[in-house]
């Protein structure tokens, strides 16, 4: 596969999980901004903004409708417009190796932002986000019902699970230091589209060690870290099929996912919110490596080199 196409694949994965879990973020937070009077929706936003890596503006109080004009509807980059439209781009590059339904898909979601911008505007922001969230989840059914289990399809998987590692880990963040009791860790659960599957998992019992046990450690959730870092694990193992292969993790990426993975897997619950945050920010600075590696390995072509033709006198 071309280096370009196994790029614009990778891209296309993460954008599109990046829009989809931003939107339900996004959609619980402004849903408990607006039915909970107490809360104090400046803080709140930029707690939010943190968590996404998005810079607040300065000098200006946010409230409902800022934040949700900047996380959703600008078209800066890290917004869900943003991570649509260079969804889309990358699919556009990409068309010879995608099927035609998922060109589809994404294209009729991008000519459709206009639209469901000022729907939003006029009768709130659920909305746009449902609308985000159903969409992205049929150009995940599309991806896995019309392409070939080929190196593109691992490609676009990869991408979708190194994407969703890196947005739970912001999640589990911005809670990281709240009551065990918390109903913040209900605003998680949702967030992370994990609320109905945890509470039938564990009977009803909520309590922090339980939530991220379940975020981190869950092997049969999806949308879990342990879940999508072995998925992400796979891909690559699939993918590699030079010498390096036969002798262990030759390549970098299969070795940090590996590690992060092993680390999850043969850690004690018990031991689960010892140290945390700096479970966390390692998980996060892992997300990031592997995003490196696989670009150097995958997607960087070896420059052209000319060879001097000039005569060597023995």
């Amino acid at each position: 596969m071309l280096a370009r196409n196994a790029e614009s694949l990778y891209w296309i994965g993460r954008y599109v999980e990046r829009a989809d879990d931003t939107a339900r973020i996004l959609d619980v937070s402004v849903h408990q901004l607006l039915e909970d009077a107490t809360v104090d929706a400046d803080t709140a936003s930029r707690r939010l903004l943190s968590v996404l890596g998005i810079t607040p503006p300065d000098g200006s109080e946010l409230d409902v409708w800022g934040l949700t004009e900047l996380v959703a509807m600008s078209p800066e980059t890290g917004s869900i417009v943003s991570s649509i439209a260079s969804a889309r781009e990358n699919t556009r590059v990409a068309r010879e190796v995608v099927s035609s339904e998922l060109w589809q898909c994404i294209n009729a979601m991008w000519n459709a932002v206009p639209e469901r911008q000022r729907a939003a505007r006029r009768v709130g922001p659920h909305e746009f986000f449902t609308f985000v969230e159903d969409r992205a989840a049929m150009f995940a059914g599309l991806a896995d019902s019309t392409m070939s289990r080929d190196d593109g399809w691992r490609f676009l998987v990869l991408g979708r699970s190194v994407e969703r590692v890196d947005m739970l880990v912001r999640l589990l963040m911005s809670r990281v230091g709240d009551k065990p009791t918390s109903p913040g860790w209900v605003t998680v659960l949702r967030s992370a589209g994990a609320h109905d599957t945890y509470l039938r998992t564990y009977r009803g019992a909520l309590d922090a060690s339980r939530v991220v046990q379940f975020l981190l450690l869950d092997r049969l959730f999806p949308r879990s870290v342990f879940h999508a870092l072995q998925q992400a694990e796979s891909c690559l193992e699939d993918l590699d099929h030079g010498p390096s292969a036969r002798i262990g993790a030759g390549a970098e990426a299969s070795r940090l996912l590996g590690k992060a993975r092993s680390d999850l897997e043969f850690l004690q619950p018990a031991e689960l919110l010892d140290n945390l945050t700096g479970r966390l920010q390692a998980l996060q600075a892992t997300v990031r490596d592997v995003g490196e590696a696989v670009s150097r390995q995958y997607f960087h072509a070896v420059p052209w080199i000319e060879w001097n033709n000039t005569e060597v006198n023995l």
